[in-house]
């Protein structure tokens, strides 16, 4: 009997391990940020009731989490909202424009990262996509001082630093930029395929909208841009397969290079919306969501993972021809686009979902950031944020609750030096003549009843009032225009916005 007390007892402690275990495995939940690029916040139909591009399988996404209506990217073109978004820091404290083709990594070395941050707490982190923050590709040229960006100026067999895997993540695969070179795969920090032709889109299938918009640089021969989305996805739901048997939690960054251009849907997916090329590309870009989320399912993940889908800047400026000729305005209800501060230029989808958290159906109409995902995971996995690291995160986990909390009352838009936009409660302030920066419709203007430029200094909107930021009444608030370039100053010159120790 004592014998069998001891074994009953033995059993009874390896069950109370394994449910340990267990518990262990399910404490911090896996996360997925879907990031789509130059995707408008009109151009879902699940937030956009004229929208002519149909997006089932986000539309579902809200229906199962939370869609927040005041979510903001941290700039209005590619690689600043990527910096922002994976170091919790608003990009122009360092820089402001974009990584150009073959071009270095904007990450200092001690700044920490999201997936550094999350490795520490025991995450894997992938990387899937298009990354666009730079890589040490001077490292592999075979003489320092040529010049040039041909094929033979490149020992393609080194691994390439300060990529990915130089910053946290622990894998990666993709091929960088879809529109600039190397035109190739590469997996974490090797080249899958050695180039060995420069490119050139004559070889290429005929593309479906607007210009090609490709860098010149080295290709591999055979390379299909048609490809890249497809190859992209597979990978995307290879990797989710092969996490349903992990203890440890995982953290995947999958970053789209569409509906960026070039606009090159795949056959099957033409004619898809009513909108053009570009709306059968961002249909083909949700069938890509909805495909991962299957292998969540697939996977027995679902419950135990956060999903994120966001976007790191407005739609190019084909939304203007798009507008006329098929009536689907990309950035509803905004005015602006890519790298405008007008809200269009960064006021995107920002979708959350998180089984047994977040409320089904829900809608936020708090301001949120994407810089505020990093305090955010911090909170959720007990990681204490140093001062020096996340400066302008702020912790956005009670509106993914559902609490009435006030998390962040301001935000800081920009794209280009000396063009701010600083936005506190419902008031924004353009701190220059003009939000506008790439070009102007007066067409579209005409169409959508804007006023001419009433060439004031600055221009001040209420938001609550004036969505569409139709009416500049700076004139008749001095005080609030003083008051907010005020503000901005001060946030500029203080070095962070998130209060030191939270």
């Amino acid at each position: 009997m004592r014998l069998q007390t001891i074994l009953t007892a033995l059993l009874l402690a390896s069950c109370g391990l394994n449910q340990t275990a267990t518990a262990a495995k399910s404490s911090h939940p896996n996360i997925l940020i879907f990031y789509a690029d130059d995707l408008g916040y009109g151009d879902l139909s699940g937030q956009n009731a004229s929208s002519k591009i149909p997006t089932p399988h986000l539309d579902r996404l809200a229906d199962q989490g939370t869609r927040f209506t005041d979510g903001h990217s941290s700039s209005g073109i590619c690689t600043p909202s990527r910096y922002a978004l994976l170091t919790g820091r608003h990009h122009w404290r360092k820089f402001h424009g974009i990584v150009g083709p073959l071009g270095g990594s904007v990450f200092d070395a001690k700044r920490l990262t999201m997936p550094e941050m999350l490795k520490a707490k025991g995450y894997t982190a992938a990387c899937i996509g298009k990354w666009h923050l730079g890589w040490n590709w001077n490292a592999l040229r075979k003489n320092a001082k040529q010049k040039g960006n041909r094929p033979e100026h490149f020992d393609w067999s080194k691994r390439i630093p300060d990529g990915p895997l130089a910053h946290g993540f622990d894998h990666y695969f993709g091929d960088t930029v879809i529109n600039f070179p190397p035109y190739a795969w590469i997996e974490d920090d090797r080249m899958v395929q050695v180039p060995d032709t420069m490119m050139d889109t004559k070889k290429w299938k005929k593309i479906k909208e607007g210009n090609w918009e490709c860098r010149p640089g080295p290709m591999v021969t055979g390379w299909d841009p048609y490809a890249v989305l497809p190859t992209l996805t597979w990978k995307g739901v290879e990797y989710i397969q092969s996490r349903k048997d992990k203890e440890d939690p995982f953290f995947l960054f999958f970053s789209f290079p569409c509906p960026h251009a070039p606009i090159i849907p795949n056959d099957a997916f033409d004619g898809k919306s009513k909108a053009g090329p570009y709306g059968d590309f961002v249909v083909q870009t949700d069938d890509t969501v909805g495909q991962m989320l299957k292998a969540l399912d697939n996977a027995g993940l679902t419950d135990n993972t956060i999903v994120i889908f966001t976007a790191d800047n407005g739609p190019e400026h084909y939304a203007y021809a798009r507008d006329q000729k098929f009536n689907h305005w990309s950035a509803k209800p905004f005015r602006g686009l890519k790298r405008d501060i007008y809200e269009g230029g960064h006021h995107v989808p920002f979708i959350v979902r998180w089984p047994g958290v977040t409320k089904p159906g829900s809608t936020s109409h708090a301001l949120v950031s994407q810089i505020d995902l990093m305090a955010t995971f911090a909170s959720i996995i007990g990681y204490d944020l140093p001062n020096d690291a996340a400066e302008d995160s702020h912790d956005m986990l009670p509106h993914l609750r559902g609490e009435s909390k006030v998390v962040r009352t301001t935000h800081i838009h920009n794209t280009y030096a000396k063009q701010y936009a600083i936005r506190h409660g419902d008031w924004l302030l353009v701190d220059a003549k003009t939000g506008y920066r790439s070009r102007r419709s007066p067409t579209w203007e005409k169409k959508h009843n804007y006023p001419a430029d009433d060439k004031q200094p600055v221009e001040l909107y209420n938001l609550k009032d004036d969505i569409g930021q139709r009416k500049n009444i700076a004139a008749d608030h001095p005080k609030r225009v003083a008051e907010l370039k005020a503000l901005l100053k001060k946030i500029q010159t203080d070095g962070r916005s998130r209060p030191v120790g939270k």
